[in-house]
C-alpha cells in the first residue's frame, strides 16, 4: 500500500489542511484566525468534527474529543433516537450552546464540507460502509477496532484512507500507554533474545454490556426449558417466540441491520451485544485481537506483516442462536521468518477461556521473558519493572510515543504525519483474529500468502474473506 498523502479537498481553493500545513512550516499561527480564512462558517483554529455512533464507545472517545481545546464537536449521528439525544445533548451541555446538528444518516453527515474529522463507533458489521464513505469525503478518520468485519472489507478501507490521503487513528488505545510502550520496547530492543513464543490471552465467554440479558431471561422463566442465556435460544422453540419482538419506535432497525443479514428484532442481541452474534459482530475473539494481539505486532514489529499459517479451535453455541460466537478458543499461528524477515520463525498462541494463557501479551525468547496488560507489568528481569520509561542506555529502538491517542489523532489530522495506529496497522493487527475464526468455522488449518492476502488453496475458507451484502447497500 502506498504511503498517506495530503489531499486538497477543494482544488484552486487554500484549504484548511494545506494551510495548516503551510503555516506550520512558515509563521506561528495568531491566537484567533477568522473562519473567512478557510473559506467557510467555522469554529476559529478549531479542528471540526463529527461523531457517528453513540453506543459503547462513541460517549467516551466523544468526550476525550470535547476535552481538546483545538476540537470542535458539530454533528452526531445514531439510529436510535435515544442515543442521538443524549449525543447531542452531551455535545451542546459541554459548549453551553444549541450548535450540535443531528443527523439519522451518516451520508448526511458526511456530506457537510465544513467537517475535517469523524469519530465512528458503530457496529462492526457497519465499519467498513461509513469509513469508506468517510475517505471518500475526505474526512480524516479516528475509527473503532476491530478495523471492520472481513478482511475484504479491511482492504476496502485501507485503500480509501490511502487513495484519498485522510489520516486515521484507530481505537488501539493501548499503544498510548507507557507500560504497553515500555514492554514492546524491551522486546524490540533484544533484551529477551530473538522471541521464541508469543502468547496473546484474550476474553471468553459472553458479557452482557448493555445490561439487557436479566430481562430477556426473566421473559423467559415460565417455559419448561430452563434457559440460562441467550446462547441456548433458537428458532423454532417456545423461547425463540418470546425472544422475538418489534423493534423499538426510536430505532431504525432495518438501517441498523444495514448491509447484514435480516433477522428479528431481538433487544438482547442488538445495543452493544451485537457483539455476540456473527450476523453483526465476532465475538470476542474480534472485539480483543485490536488489542493484545496489536500489541504483540508492536513488540515484534510485525505491523506490516502476518501469519503464514494458522489453525483454531473454538467452542459454539449452535449458529443460530441469539449469541453464536465462540465462548472458548485457542488459535495457533506461525509467522514464518521468510516472510516477516525477523530471525526465527515464531510461533503465536492466541487463546480466550485456556488457563495457561494469560490474559495480555507476552513475549518469550531464550534471555527472558515480557508480560503486559491493562495496569499490569511483569518480567523475567526485575529490574525492568519500576521503569516508566524503558532508559535509553537499554533503549536503542525507540517506538512511536503518544500519551493521549485522541490527541495524538488531532496532532496527525495538522500534521499529516501518520497516527501511532494508522489504517495498515490496524488490519495487520487484526488480520490473525479473523483468519483464526475462519481456521474455526471450517474446522482445518489455513495457508495465508501474506504478500497477496489470500488464502491458499481452500476455496471454501476463502469465500469468508468477504460476506455478501444485502440489498440496496454495497461496499463501494
Amino acid at each position: 500500500m502506498k504511503k498517506q498523502m495530503s489531499v486538497s479537498r477543494r482544488p484552486g481553493s487554500l484549504n484548511r489542511r494545506r494551510f495548516l500545513k503551510t503555516a506550520g512550516a512558515a509563521l506561528v499561527l495568531p491566537a484567533i484566525v477568522p473562519g473567512s480564512v478557510f473559506g467557510q462558517n467555522r469554529p476559529s483554529n478549531k479542528i471540526t468534527m463529527g461523531v457517528i455512533g453513540w453506543g459503547m464507545q462513541g460517549p467516551g472517545n466523544t468526550k476525550n474529543f470535547l476535552y481538546q481545546d483545538d476540537c470542535q464537536v458539530v454533528a452526531a449521528c445514531d439510529l436510535d433516537k435515544h442515543h442521538l439525544q443524549a449525543a447531542v445533548d452531551t455535545v451542546n451541555d459541554h459548549y453551553q450552546n444549541k450548535d450540535c446538528k443531528a443527523y439519522h444518516d451518516y451520508r448526511e453527515l458526511l456530506a457537510r464540507e465544513d467537517i475535517d474529522a469523524v469519530m465512528i463507533a458503530v457496529p462492526d458489521h457497519w465499519h467498513a460502509l461509513a469509513a469508506v464513505e468517510a475517505a471518500r469525503r475526505k474526512k480524516d478518520i479516528y475509527g473503532e477496532k476491530p478495523l471492520a468485519h472481513t478482511i475484504a472489507e479491511q482492504q476496502a478501507i485501507v485503500k480509501a484512507v490511502e487513495e484519498n490521503g485522510v489520516i486515521w487513528q484507530t481505537g488501539s488505545w493501548q499503544r498510548s500507554v507507557a507500560n504497553f510502550r515500555k514492554a514492546a520496547e524491551i522486546v524490540r530492543n533484544g533484551l529477551i533474545g530473538n522471541v521464541t513464543r508469543v502468547e496473546v490471552g484474550l476474553p471468553a465467554g459472553h458479557h452482557d454490556f448493555a445490561g439487557t440479558e436479566p430481562a430477556f431471561l426473566k421473559r423467559l422463566a415460565g417455559l419448561d426449558d430452563h434457559i440460562t442465556s441467550p446462547a441456548q435460544v433458537v428458532p423454532g422453540t417456545p423461547a425463540w417466540d418470546l425472544a422475538v419482538t418489534a423493534p423499538p419506535p426510536e430505532l431504525d432497525y432495518n438501517m441498523w441491520i444495514g448491509p447484514s443479514k435480516m433477522e428479528p428484532y431481538i433487544q438482547a442481541r442488538v445495543h452493544m451485544n451485537w457483539r455476540w452474534n456473527y450476523n453483526t459482530g465476532g465475538g470476542q475473539l474480534m472485539d480483543w485481537i485490536g488489542h493484545h494481539g496489536d500489541i504483540a505486532h508492536w513488540g515484534m514489529g510485525f505491523d506490516h506483516t502476518g501469519p503464514s499459517e494458522i489453525e483454531g479451535h473454538g467452542d459454539f453455541p449452535p449458529s443460530n442462536a441469539v449469541w453464536n460466537t465462540s465462548t472458548k478458543y485457542r488459535i495457533e499461528a506461525m509467522y514464518e521468518k521468510a516472510v516477516t524477515g525477523y530471525p526465527v520463525d515464531v510461533p503465536f498462541t492466541i487463546a480466550g477461556g485456556y488457563d495457561d494463557i494469560r490474559s495480555g501479551t507476552k513475549w518469550i525468547g531464550p534471555d527472558g521473558w515480557v508480560w503486559v496488560d491493562r495496569g499490569g507489568f511483569d518480567a523475567s528481569n526485575p529490574e525492568w519493572k519500576p521503569y516508566k520509561d524503558l532508559p535509553d542506555k537499554l533503549a536503542k529502538v525507540k517506538l512511536y510515543v503518544s500519551n493521549n491517542h485522541w490527541r495524538n489523532f488531532l496532532d496527525c489530522v495538522k500534521s499529516r504525519k501518520p497516527t501511532i495506529t494508522p489504517v495498515e496497522t490496524a488490519h495487520h493487527s487484526t488480520i490473525p483474529g479473523h483468519l483464526g475464526l475462519i481456521s474455526m468455522l471450517v474446522g482445518r488449518r489455513l495457508r495465508w500468502d501474506v504478500k497477496h492476502e489470500k488464502i491458499l488453496n481452500d476455496p471454501a475458507a476463502s469465500k469468508l474473506l468477504s460476506r455478501p451484502y444485502r440489498a440496496p447497500w454495497h461496499l463501494a
